[in-house]
């Protein structure tokens, strides 16, 4: 029997053409339920709230507590330190303290301490412009300090102070800090305060 090769040939290509646009069409069909898939299935990721928690412990418009323990030291003490001199000169109290932050680097504080039980019972009470920068996720913020106030006890006079500090913030709410200033007051010599404590912030 007598073969038709061109309709064979063309009824073949026909075919593997028609075969050939089924698979392409199957496997984009599948190549796109398997996206869909992957990007429906795929859990949400859990860091994204822990770190804008963490980036934003240190809020603006914050108002925080201190509770602090310090200590002073007279300029000699300062200048040539040593175990005894500050064992024997060194004075220790506590204060408290109250802070607004303006913005998360800006704040303004409020503090007094009591360093004895005799006379008045503030000692010491001064105000200052605060400085701080939070150092991403960490918890930490170094910080500046600059102001001034009056003292009460033992001298009534008036001083300037300025120094640097760390504070470590467990939570937004809760953290602790430490820092060291140094006083100018107006009639006497230089001396330094150095205080730690814990802070409660709203």
């Amino acid at each position: 029997m007598k073969t038709n090769y061109p309709l064979t040939l063309t009824l073949t290509a026909v075919a593997i053409l028609t075969a050939g646009n089924s698979l392409r069409a199957a496997d984009t069909d599948s190549t796109t339920t398997t996206t869909q898939s992957t990007v429906t299935t795929q859990p949400p990721s859990s860091d994204s709230g822990l770190t804008n928690n963490l980036t934003e412990i240190y809020q603006s418009h914050e108002l925080s507590f201190d509770g602090f323990a310090m200590g002073s030291m007279g300029n000699y003490t300062l200048v040539h330190p040593a175990i005894d001199r500050v064992r024997n000169n060194g004075q220790g109290g506590a204060g408290v303290g109250l802070n607004y932050f303006i913005t998360r680097y800006v704040g303004v504080g409020a503090e007094a301490y009591s360093q004895n039980t005799r006379g008045v019972f503030i000692d010491n009470a001064s105000v200052n412009l605060l400085l701080r920068l939070p150092l991403g996720e960490s918890g930490f913020a170094p910080y500046l300090q600059g102001g001034g106030g009056h003292q009460f006890d033992a001298a009534k006079l008036w001083f300037g102070q300025a120094g640097v500090g760390m504070e470590y913030r467990f939570c937004h709410n809760i953290g602790m800090f430490v820092d060291a200033r140094a006083v100018w007051p107006n009639e006497t010599k230089t001396y330094g305060v150095g205080r730690v404590g814990l802070q409660f912030a709203f």
